[in-house]
């Protein structure tokens, strides 16, 4: 195998781990709203809407076999990442600024009509306020949490394809 298939293939690797890890954050934020009874606000079910979108072009762009589907996908995963992070940073701005509302007025209804809401209520429906604050996880609130995660991503994602694709 050459080094230009080994460097995709390194790539590959690295989506199909932020897939993997975008899910199990949707799957902890679920667990806290299940379980820990923490309802989710316009501005969590949107950042979830970014991890999914995120992991679903992941996955796809590490099952796609050539360099320009590749680089399709992991485009639109940090266009996902900008998303995510334009949602995260309003939310720990909200919770920064107690008196700032998210606009669940005007937000809720956006949200509750996306697709996903209808087909799966307990995960993309909107429940909460955003200024609701709740424990911090290690130090930091979920949103501060998901704001990392979607910068890291925004960065990482581009970094890795300039590392894999440079000339030798």
């Amino acid at each position: 195998m050459n080094e230009h298939m080994l460097r995709l293939n390194r790539e590959r690797r690295f989506l199909i781990l932020l897939g993997v890890i975008c899910l199990s954050l949707i799957g902890g934020a679920l667990y806290m709203q299940i379980v820990l009874g923490e309802v989710p606000c316009p501005l969590c079910i949107l950042q979830r809407y970014a991890l999914l979108l995120i992991a679903v072009f992941a996955f796809i762009g590490a099952a796609t076999r050539g360099p320009r589907g590749l680089t399709v996908c992991e485009g639109l995963v940090v266009l996902s990442a900008l998303g995510g992070i334009a949602a995260a940073g309003n939310h720990v701005y909200v919770l920064a600024n107690p008196a700032v509302s998210c606009g669940i007025d005007t937000l809720q209804p956006i949200v509750d009509s996306l697709p996903l809401a209808s087909v799966l209520p307990l995960v993309f429906q909107v429940d909460g306020f955003c200024s609701t604050p709740y424990p911090p996880v290690l130090g930091l609130s979920l949103a501060q949490w998901a704001l990392l995660a979607f910068v890291l991503t925004a960065i990482l994602v581009p970094l890795g394809i300039y590392r894999n694709r440079r000339r030798s």
